[in-house]
């Protein structure tokens, strides 16, 4: 096939997946439903095999495959552009997409949405290929769109839980204040540079002369460039929730764990870092854009991985170490490391989405239960998930030769040679993010794994925050048991990229120049040409990696964790208690809910009642139409004293008019 039949493949198998699986599902039954889902993202990822080897021999395909419509010279196309980036974004996609799916048999095998489910996952994927294959800005919208109104589907899968109905709600209102400043900066390319293509607007980009690259934005003192990359990275902010605008991903914990791993490991939570990425070159234009970028990312790598600390809900500590590890690449970004920030991408997705299914792999254990205070000793009873689990645990924290140390410790490299405004304050957080790191993921796997069995009975005891610890899910007598071979299956083949994906492919990804012909970057920044010029190959680098400060970081961390949760298990609810305020922060999530539903909720509720009283009560209904039908009753009252039925009077009042009108009349001549 050639490179335009396999996109299409690529493109529209998932999607005849999710169509037969949700049209027919009734007809076809369980099984047919994830047969043909697996089938589709199966095609999917072997196309994108395909794709990916003849983009390594050099071949890139940029074409549109239909054009919908044109205004002026503005084209609205659907088209494909398969080069490096785009095609490592599809194996990444397809592969774990293909992982979920194999497991939601396991997952979700009880469940009265079966179909539905394997319909909602099958169409994500779909959104997120149309996404990362889109050679404009119209069609990167599209998949935009699609990915965010599946998720809210997918959140709010258990619909009769009124948390799930708050939760996708809250997601699909937080991403819309990200998605309008998105569109804000679609609509400003679109108005100076006439275009939408990427390759016509990049060309732009090369041209010195473009009369709009040195432009201010009318009326204003900013640089329209530094507007655009703003604007867009406000969409990346909603989308690869990104502080203040992450606060709708780990709510989105309550849709069923498959969802949770395909959310925050591979589609919709990356398509913010790709974005940026993609754009690259408008970026470069751009220091003040760059530093916002780099100090917004830090402290999302920071702070979120100190709430991670606090978390019972097994689910929860992975969310955030998603928000965490986000906050990575975005540094990555804003420190003009984007072939970093892409390889992290790629690795995180590996094994965050083993940490996500491993952790759903203990729910199914414990019948469900959730609660990291009802758990302990689970090594004894699901091997294959408590070594998978921490295979995923040591590539999070950066052990060396594990896929996460290569591309962690690429970053903080990147981002300690950099000279922007706000590197110094992103280099703090990004090595004080291993410590964070190291600590809430051994926290959870000592919790989960180690210590004392807490399952199967009436826990007395308080967590680190003195709260009771909840009911258990598993009947006092019964035993966890390992989950079914469709569940351990994609874990094993999850934990293998965890450990060699990052030794086999830092060399070509980041020692290489693979990623770096993705956009053409017009300025080469020093601290990028610093970081490469420190680069050596694997072997040499991971046995570096032992002696550096990010190990020895992430190791105080490990120790720390097992001195408190295995050794002093009394001593984390002594130190809450001492420092209550701090705990107290943390637990409410530094009061962004609160904030947001005093100031914002609350805000646009005032705004609500303040129009209704004052414009639709007082304006409409008060003068236009209750004043109306009062004005006209006036009139009415007013005219019907002159209604007398007296002859003499009506005669009276003719003469009078009459010579009113002679003396108009004469007055006029």
């Amino acid at each position: 096939m050639d490179m335009k039949t396999l996109s299409l493949v690529v493109a529209l198998a998932p999607l005849a997946g999710a169509i037969l699986a949700g049209l027919f599902g009734r007809r076809i039954g369980r099984t047919g439903a994830h047969v043909v889902c697996i089938l589709g993202v199966l095609a999917a990822f072997v196309a994108s095999c395909a794709l990916f080897a003849a983009v390594q021999t050099g071949s890139v395909l940029e074409e549109t495959v239909y054009t919908w419509m044109q205004v002026g010279r503005l084209k609205i196309e659907v088209g494909f552009l398969i080069d490096p980036l785009s095609v490592l974004m599809m194996l990444v996609v397809t592969f774990v997409s293909l992982m979920v799916h194999v497991y939601t048999i396991g997952y979700m095998a009880d469940d009265p949405g079966y179909q539905r489910f394997f319909s909602y996952i099958s169409l994500f994927t779909f959104s997120m290929l149309m996404l990362v294959m889109s050679n404009n800005f119209m069609q990167l919208f599209f998949g935009w769109e699609a990915v965010g109104l599946v998720s809210y589907l997918l959140i709010g899968f258990w619909y009769e839980r009124p948390t799930a109905i708050h939760a996708n709600l809250k997601a699909f209102l937080v991403n819309r204040v990200g998605d309008f400043g998105f569109l804000l900066g679609i609509g400003l390319v679109a108005a100076y540079a006439g275009t939408l293509n990427y390759h016509e607007f990049f060309h732009q980009l090369q041209d010195a002369q473009t009369p709009w690259l040195g432009a201010m934005l009318p009326g204003t003192d900013w640089s329209l460039v530094t507007v655009i990359c703003i604007c867009l990275f406000i969409g990346a902010m909603g989308k690869s929730a990104q502080v203040p605008l992450h606060v709708w991903l780990p709510d989105s914990m309550e849709g069923p764990t498959p969802i949770s791993a395909l959310i925050h490991a591979a589609t919709m939570v990356t398509a913010g870092i790709f974005m940026v990425a993609r754009m690259s070159a408008v970026f470069e234009l751009s220091d003040a854009a760059l530093s916002f970028i780099l100090i917004i990312g830090a402290t999302t790598a920071l702070f979120m991985g100190f709430l991670g600390i606090v978390q019972t809900d097994i689910k929860r500590v992975v969310a955030y170490s998603t928000l965490s590890q986000l906050g990575y690449m975005t540094v990555a970004l804003g420190a003009s490391a984007y072939s970093e920030a892409l390889f992290h991408l790629m690795t995180h997705a590996f094994f965050k989405a083993l940490l996500f299914l491993g952790a759903g792999s203990v729910i199914i254990g414990l019948h469900h239960d959730q609660d990291m205070r009802n758990m302990g000793g689970l090594w004894r009873y699901m091997p294959v998930t408590w070594m998978t689990s921490l295979i995923g645990s040591l590539a999070l924290i950066g052990f060396p030769f594990f896929s996460g140390f290569y591309s962690k410790d690429s970053i903080i490299e990147a981002v300690g040679a950099s000279s922007l405004y706000g590197a110094g304050y992103a280099y703090f957080c990004v090595l004080a993010g291993v410590f964070v790191t190291a600590f809430y993921s051994f926290r959870m796997y000592f919790l989960v794994f180690h210590g004392k069995e807490r399952f199967g009975y009436a826990h007395g005891g308080v967590d680190h925050a003195g709260e009771e610890a909840h009911v258990h899910g598993i009947a006092p007598g019964q035993k966890p048991h390992e989950s079914p071979w469709v569940v351990t299956v994609p874990l094993v083949l999850l934990a293998i990229p965890s450990v060699l994906i990052g030794f086999y492919t830092f060399e070509p990804l980041l020692a290489g120049d693979w990623l770096n012909s993705v956009a053409d970057v017009i300025r080469v920044s020093d601290q990028h040409v610093a970081q490469h010029e420190t680069l050596h190959d694997a072997v040499e680098m991971g046995l570096h990696g032992f002696t550096a400060l990010p190990f020895l970081l992430a190791l105080a961390g490990v120790v720390l964790a097992a001195v408190l949760y295995l050794g002093m298990p009394a001593v984390p609810g002594r130190i809450a208690g001492m420092f209550r305020p701090i705990t107290a922060l943390l637990e409410n999530k530094y009061f962004f809910d609160r904030f947001n539903e005093i100031v914002f909720a609350g805000g646009a509720r005032a705004l609500g009642n303040g129009l209704w009283w004052a414009g639709d009560r007082g304006v409409i209904d008060g003068v236009g139409v209750n004043g109306s039908a009062k004005l006209v009753g006036w009139v009415a009252r007013g005219t019907r004293l002159l209604q007398t039925g007296h002859l003499y009077q009506y005669a009276f009042g003719m003469i009078v008019g009459l010579c009113v009108l002679l003396l108009l009349l004469f007055h006029v001549r």
